[in-house]
């Protein structure tokens, strides 16, 4: 059951930022339910066969700085250079707007929903979210929530979100340390099996000489067979 007050403040942020067209209707704003949304990424999108598919709960798994907010705010950027509309739950407020917006995220597509480190408020607030209907991407961040307080949910809620967008044009997304859920059709894309991305510097071998400018991604990925 739906929380009016939950659903009433949801109304509000959405009229706010005036995205409150998607409560007019549930209906996906893409016709085509088989299609695929890029993440921006090569590796990830060569090895899904173009990308994430929409109508899906899929998820990337990785440790602290295994480059998976990365990851994140590519799929996030690609999908508002699409010009759908995404959203953001941060339980843990972590996110960057202004790293996000260099990378190309256009901010004024997107919900960032921010919360109090709760996971069960943060899954009501996505199921708001992907009820509302209209978005493109829907992206749960978890991965600096207590590992145990995350597996504590029931396992049935990532069903009860997977069911919500079965057949629907949006992609729900979640962001995590470890493995937590993806549907029949979604895709895991898992950051560097150890957690440590190898570090690009620039200079000489000196370590006084010697600038950090990044790191390499080597993301894998899991999905399902080809129908």
């Amino acid at each position: 059951m739906r929380s009016p007050a939950a659903r009433a403040e949801l109304e509000s942020l959405l009229k706010a930022r005036k995205l409150d067209i998607t409560l007019t209707s549930a209906a996906p704003l893409w016709r085509n339910q088989d299609e695929v949304a890029a993440t921006g990424m090569a590796a990830v999108d060569n090895a899904l066969g173009g990308g994430l598919r929409r109508g899906q709960l899929s998820e990337i798994v990785g440790a602290r700085s295994s480059g998976r907010t990365t990851v994140m705010c590519c799929a996030v950027a690609q999908a508002t250079a699409r010009g759908e509309l995404t959203a953001l739950i941060d339980p843990c407020d972590r996110f960057d707007p202004t790293a996000a917006e260099a990378m190309g995220v256009d901010l004024s597509r997107l919900l960032w929903v921010r919360d109090t480190g709760d996971p069960a408020r943060a899954v009501k607030a996505i199921n708001l979210v992907l009820q509302a209907g209209g978005f493109g991407l829907v992206v749960l961040d978890v991965a600096d929530l207590p590992l145990p307080a995350v597996r504590g949910l029931p396992f049935t809620t990532w069903f009860r979100l997977a069911r919500v967008i079965e057949g629907s044009a949006t992609v729900a997304l979640l962001v995590a340390s470890e493995h937590l859920a993806r549907s029949s059709g979604g895709a895991t894309i898992c950051m560097n099996g150890t957690g440590r991305s190898p570090a690009i510097w620039r200079g000489n071998n000196s370590n006084r000489a010697r600038l950090l400018t990044g790191v390499a991604l080597r993301p894998t990925t899991v999905a399902p067979l080809a129908p």
